[in-house]
Formats: structure tokens, sequence, C-alpha cells
């Protein structure tokens, strides 16, 4: 089963590499989407994978994330799909 999981994270998650991070682990579980810092200092994004591997990512941007960084909170909405949108894991700006 695919799962498109938008997420927001709150927290000490900017200028702590927050994104590379994030973007390494999606990379190490083959999830696709994106990972970018929102103007009021979260970060947001969409990952799209198989759903056993969207749940250890989901756990991993909840607890863990960067080294440097302090989550306070994260926010997830989860909802299957057909196919998968991207074909890589970003960092945008």
């Amino acid at each position: 089963m695919l799962v498109n999981l938008t997420y927001e994270v709150f927290g000490k998650v900017q200028g702590v590499f927050f994104r590379k991070f994030t973007k390494d682990k999606a990379i190490e579980l083959q999830i696709v989407g994106w990972v970018k810092n929102t103007e009021y200092g979260s970060v947001t994004g969409i990952a799209q994978g198989a759903k056993e591997k969207i749940n250890v990512f989901k756990k991993w941007i909840q607890y863990e994330g960067s080294p440097h960084s302090r989550i306070d909170t994260a926010k997830f909405k989860e909802e299957e799909i057909e196919i998968l949108e991207f074909t890589k894991f970003e960092v945008r700006h």
C-alpha cells in the first residue's frame, strides 16, 4: 500500500540541518517527496512511499530529527494513493 504523508514540524527545526537530515532519511527509506522551511519557523513537506517506510519516517520526524534540532510537535495528514507523484526526494526553497 502506498501512502501520501503531509507533515509540518514545529520547534527548533531551522538552522540545524533538519531539511538535509530529512532528505537523507527519506533516501535511506526509499521515500519520495520534498521538504522545505516555512516563513514562520517550521518545516513542512510531503513524503510518499510504502506504508511501513512512511511509518518509520513519521516516527523519525516526530521524535528524532537532526542532531541539534528540538521537536516540539509534529502534525501529519496521511492518505492512501495509487501511484507516486514524485520520482525523488528534494529540499525545496
